[in-house]
């Protein structure tokens, strides 16, 4: 299709396979990562076409964001897609973390999983065109909806996101730019992790009625429709990607 697309979190899991996604299609891709830049390497080496690049930023970082995403756009010549993918999960249980832990995990948590987005996506606006094909796609969780109790921090900053793109949607579609999230339940990656091991793997995948997790393919293929052409009427949608392990109205 020859778009040009920005995935943060790009080097590994799901936002690995969101760069192969677009790239199979004849999308030029800039794949973003924080420390991971061999990794990220490796997905642009692995990906058909040309064009693809690496971008790099701490997204805790407003002046690294903006260095990022106007490089990748210079290099692109624009952006018409925008994926929100990176993230970061700790574990803090309130009654045990103790009170620097706790800080600790809320200020990176909502620094790269809700700030980072956010400002990522003010700067990637600026390069968008406003001719109804820009798209904005965040990649936000099941935990908005159902809670982490381990993990508040990342269940408030998913539930933020959601906002935040229902808040864009109204926002930008004027301007022709379509704003939707993806909320999807355990994926099969390196951050799900202990997870899918063992008796916690067993009662982890018993949670869908499909026995399993998803696939990153399966998180990228959403991802690549909502972004697509005929998803623009998608617009502030939130598609929950769970395998009917969670339910909501």
């Amino acid at each position: 299709m020859n778009r040009r697309i920005l995935v943060t979190g790009g080097s590994r899991g799901i936002g690995a396979a969101i760069s192969r996604a677009f790239a199979d299609l004849g999308d030029a891709v800039a794949v973003h990562c924080s420390s991971s830049r061999e990794a990220a390497q490796a997905v642009v080496a692995s990906l058909p076409g040309k064009g693809h690049l690496v971008v790099q930023a701490d997204l805790r970082d407003a002046e690294q964001v903006r260095a990022m995403v106007d490089g990748a756009a210079v290099a692109l010549g624009g952006i018409d897609v925008l994926v929100n993918n990176a993230g970061v999960f700790f574990s803090h249980p309130i009654e045990e973390a103790t009170y620097e832990e706790w800080q600790a995990a809320w200020a990176d948590t909502l620094g790269v999983n809700l700030v980072g987005a956010a400002n990522a996506t003010w700067c990637a606006v600026r390069h968008m065109p406003r001719d109804g094909s820009a798209r904005i796609v965040n990649v936000g969780s099941r935990g908005a909806f159902r809670g982490e109790p381990d993990s508040p921090a990342y269940g408030a900053s998913k539930a933020a996101i959601a906002a935040f793109g229902q808040s864009l949607a109204k926002s930008l579609g004027g301007s022709g730019i379509a704003v939707s999230t993806v909320a999807p339940g355990f994926v099969e990656t390196e951050m799900a992790g202990e997870h899918l091991e063992g008796e916690l793997g067993d009662a982890t995948r018993a949670q869908s009625p499909f026995n399993r997790v998803a696939t990153p393919e399966e998180i990228a293929a959403a991802v690549v429709w909502l972004a697509s052409p005929e998803a623009q009427w998608a617009s502030g949608a939130i598609l929950d990607l769970n395998g009917a392990s969670y339910l909501r109205m």
